[in-house]
């Protein structure tokens, strides 16, 4: 009996691709007969190549016309487009495949930034991926995201220091975008004041950033930005007591290890549907409601707008530290 063959497309980023897990695994699990298959950047092929219910990875090229022909090789029997944008119609308009493709509701979230009116359903994105399978049947199991770690990079975190081994507070340094990310400046206060084992997270953007951060605080904290890559910084995420994050793709993987996650928000807001989707139930975001200003970009910005980045620099320091204090 042939398989079913189906092609999930997500191209970006880390916590998107993240955030697909679900729809991966709920379709392998309740349609018989299914192969997955999922096409993404080069850069996000390792965040994919442990997890169990994707057969096959697929890599996006520079030419369109190399990609699909290697995909049409595969003969799929329906795309299932979690991306959905102009490259996505031309990569469904070429393979002549039956597709299914999900809402991004760009109209209700560009409302919300240019006239704070809130049209967006009360709804995780995580939901309205999965509800592009409902033709198949495929319920949502309730399970959460999926973070499958090779062996090899797995982290012994008592090669950083003897002592995370008792315990850490994780802390995210960078974001995507600037008006997602705590600043620095924030970051030191915060730490100052915390009375446990820091790890910083980071890629190698980052790593600058993290050094001038563990020697404004001077013990007790490790900077691992740019040392370790996605699956080795996942590893050290998934060994933390409790992660302090901005709205990035750390927060999703903390999300799928079910860590306690104090999440702290910028020019970005929860309503947009991508905060941390079931981690555990103790995690906590925190926000300034009231800005007038705030949502300024569905995605962000490499400066506030308004140049007061009231968003971030009004956040209670003593309240964070607070809630990292007592979920540690």
């Amino acid at each position: 009996m042939n398989k079913i063959k189906f092609l999930i497309i997500r191209f970006s980023s880390i916590g998107d691709i993240v955030l697909t897990t679900p729809v991966v695994r709920n379709l392998k699990q309740q349609v018989e007969n299914v192969e997955i298959h999922y096409i993404t950047k080069p850069q996000f092929k390792s965040i994919l190549e442990s997890n169990p219910y994707v057969d096959k990875i697929h890599i996006l090229k520079k030419s369109l016309k190399e990609t699909v022909n290697e995909l049409k090789y595969e003969h799929f029997d329906y795309v299932i487009d979690l991306h959905r944008n102009i490259r996505t119609a031309r990569f469904k308009n070429r393979l002549k495949t039956i597709s299914f493709s999900f809402e991004k509701l760009n109209k209700e979230k560009w409302m919300l930034v240019n006239f704070r009116k809130n049209n967006l359903p009360d709804t995780h994105i995580v939901d309205r991926y999965i509800d592009t399978l409902k033709v198949f049947d495929v319920k949502n199991d309730e399970q959460g995201l999926d973070y499958f770690i090779p062996e090899k990079d797995e982290v012994v975190v008592k090669t950083i220091s003897e002592e995370l081994v008792n315990g850490y507070v994780g802390v995210v340094v960078g974001a995507y975008h600037y008006t997602k990310k705590l600043t620095k400046e924030k970051i030191i206060a915060i730490c100052k004041q915390i009375d446990k084992p820091i790890l910083l997270l980071g890629g190698p953007d980052n790593k600058e950033e993290g050094e001038e951060i563990k020697n404004a605080i001077g013990k007790n904290i490790y900077n691992t930005c740019g040392s370790y890559n996605i699956n080795q910084s996942a590893s050290l995420v998934k060994q933390a007591n409790i992660i302090l994050t901005p709205d990035t793709g750390l927060m999703h993987i903390a999300s799928a290890f079910k860590k306690k996650i104090i999440s702290v928000w910028g020019n970005t807001v929860p309503e947009f549907g991508m905060y941390a989707y079931m981690p555990h139930p103790d995690s906590e975001i925190i926000e300034i409601k009231d800005l007038k200003c705030r949502p300024c970009s569905k995605i962000g910005f490499t400066q506030c707008p308004k140049k007061h980045f009231k968003c971030i620099n009004d956040l209670d320091e003593d309240y964070i530290v607070k809630r990292i204090m007592e979920l540690y």
